[in-house]
C-alpha cells in the first residue's frame, strides 16, 4: 500500500492560506453563523491592521472554539493555526485544516516538524497563531505554557500579539461537550516587540508569557455576571472534573446530573446556576467557592500523595491508536486496538498489555511526562510514545485524577513543566 495518513501529513509543506478561501471561511461561515451565536465582543488595545506580516499571535486556550474567536479578531490578516496532531485524523476537521494550512503539533513532546513548518510559513510572510498551553483549559483556568515556549518566541524574534479570551471556557467546558452560549469577551494587545525579545532571556519571556495568558473564567464571571444557557444541565458530567467530596473525602462518589452535583456517600452537594455559582444544597454542605477552587483542592491532595515514597497509581485501560488509512468519524478520536494496565509511580508511566493481539509495553520517565492531552471531554487522555499517538480509556471515571497526579508527580521528581 502507499503512504499512510500519518506519513502524508508529515510530507506536507505548508504556506499561507489562500486569502479568498480564508475570507470565505472566516467571514461567511464563522462570522455570520457563529459570532452572533456566542455573542462575541472585541476590545482592541492595538490595531492589528497596523502590523505587517509576519507576526505571531499567542492566546489563552479557553476551549475548542478558540479558532472562532481568534480568527475573527485579526481580519483581514490570515493566521496559520498550530493545532493538535491527532486532530488532523478526524474526518470533520481534515478538510478545514488543509484549507486553512493548519500546522500539526504533537503536544507536550518535542516536534521538529512543527518548528520547521512554523518557520516556513513565517518566511512566506504568513502569521502564526499559537496556544502555548498546548491544550484547551481543563478547569476553567490556565496551565503553565509548554516547556520552551519562551525559547521559541525568542528564536523567531518577530512581534508577538496577544489575544485574551474570557467566557470561552464557560461557553464550552471540558467536562460537557454541549455548548452553553452566553458571552465571550476578546481582547487584543501586543505582548512583545522584537526589541524586547532580543533583550529578555528565554526564562523571562516564559514567565511573562505565563503571566499574560493567565485567566480564570469562574473568577471573571463573578464580576461580569454573564448568564450561560445550560438548558437545565449545568452540572452534567461535572463529576468527571470534580471527583472528590470536600465534606467526607470520598473519591468518585460525586455525581453531576441536571444542575446539581451530589456526593452519593454523604449527600454533600451544590447547584450550579447559569452564572456558574456553586450554591450549597443546604447549610450542612461543604462546597468550595468555585469549581476552579475545588479543582485546586484536588490538586493539593494529589501533590501530597505523590510525596509518599511508595506512591503508585494503577488502572485497567483500553488503548486507542490512530488508524493508518482512514479518517476517524462520529466524534471518535482513536480506534481501540489494545488493552492493559497503566501504572504511574516516581519512576514514570508504564503500560503492560496487548496491542493488535500482540504483547505491547512502554515506559515514559516522570521528568519527560508533564501532563496528558484530552481530545474532547474528560472521558479519555493521551500521550505520545516514540512519536506515536496513544489514547487511554480508563474503566473508571478517573481521568481527572490521572491528570492531576501525573502533573504533580512530574514536579515532585524535578520536572520542568511548572510556572516559572
Amino acid at each position: 500500500m502507499g503512504a499512510n495518513l500519518q506519513q502524508k501529513l508529515l510530507l506536507r509543506r505548508l504556506h499561507r492560506p489562500n486569502y479568498i478561501i480564508y475570507r470565505i471561511l472566516t467571514f461567511f461561515v464563522v462570522k455570520l453563523m457563529l459570532e452572533r451565536k456566542y455573542n462575541v465582543t472585541y476590545t482592541y488595545k492595538i490595531n492589528p491592521r497596523e502590523y505587517q506580516a509576519p507576526f505571531v499571535v499567542v492566546g489563552n486556550h479557553a476551549s475548542r472554539l478558540d479558532y472562532i474567536f481568534s480568527s475573527l479578531a485579526f481580519l483581514p490578516h490570515t493566521l496559520n493555526f498550530v493545532a493538535g496532531y491527532n486532530e488532523f485524523f478526524r474526518a470533520h476537521l481534515a478538510l478545514i485544516f488543509r484549507l486553512m494550512q493548519a500546522i500539526p503539533k504533537k503536544n507536550f513532546v518535542s516536534d521538529i516538524y512543527t518548528i520547521k513548518e512554523i518557520k516556513r510559513v513565517l518566511n512566506d510572510r504568513g502569521n502564526i497563531m499559537l496556544f502555548p498551553e498546548g491544550m484547551s483549559s481543563i478547569s476553567g483556568g490556565n496551565q503553565p505554557c509548554a516547556i520552551a515556549s519562551g525559547k521559541l518566541l525568542k528564536h523567531i524574534g518577530l512581534p508577538v500579539l496577544r489575544i485574551g479570551i474570557a467566557g470561552g471556557y464557560l461557553t464550552s467546558t471540558k467536562y460537557c461537550l454541549a455548548d452553553r452560549p452566553g458571552r465571550v469577551d476578546v481582547e487584543v494587545d501586543i505582548l512583545f516587540t522584537p526589541e524586547q525579545l532580543a533583550k529578555l532571556s528565554e526564562k523571562e519571556i516564559q514567565r511573562r508569557l505565563d503571566e499574560a495568558l493567565y485567566h480564570d473564567d469562574y473568577e471573571w464571571n463573578k464580576t461580569a455576571r454573564v448568564a450561560f444557557q445550560g438548558g437545565g444541565n449545568m452540572a452534567k458530567n461535572l463529576h468527571d472534573m470534580l471527583y472528590w467530596c470536600p465534606k467526607c473525602g470520598a473519591e468518585f462518589t460525586m455525581r453531576g446530573e441536571g444542575d446539581d452535583i451530589v456526593c452519593g456517600a454523604c449527600g454533600n452537594g451544590a447547584r450550579l446556576n447559569e452564572y456558574y455559582d456553586l450554591i450549597p444544597l443546604d447549610e450542612t454542605c461543604v462546597i468550595p467557592d468555585t469549581p476552579r477552587v475545588w479543582w485546586d483542592m484536588q490538586r493539593a491532595i494529589a501533590r501530597e500523595r505523590v510525596r509518599d515514597e511508595n506512591f503508585s497509581l494503577r488502572e485497567e485501560v483500553e488503548l486507542g491508536t490512530l488508524p493508518p488509512y482512514k479518517y476517524l468519524k462520529k466524534g471518535n478520536t482513536s480506534e481501540i486496538t489494545g488493552r492493559g494496565t497503566l501504572t504511574l509511580d516516581h519512576s514514570g508511566l508504564r503500560f503492560e498489555g496487548e496491542r493488535e493481539s500482540g504483547p505491547f509495553r512502554f515506559f515514559i520517565d516522570a521528568k519527560s511526562l508533564p501532563t496528558y492531552g484530552m481530545c474532547t471531554d474528560m472521558s479519555r487522555f493521551y500521550t505520545f510514545v516514540d512519536g506515536a499517538f496513544l489514547e487511554f480509556f480508563p474503566k473508571s471515571r478517573s481521568v481527572a485524577k490521572w491528570l492531576l497526579t501525573t502533573e504533580e508527580n512530574h514536579r515532585h521528581v524535578g520536572g520542568a513543566w511548572r510556572y516559572s
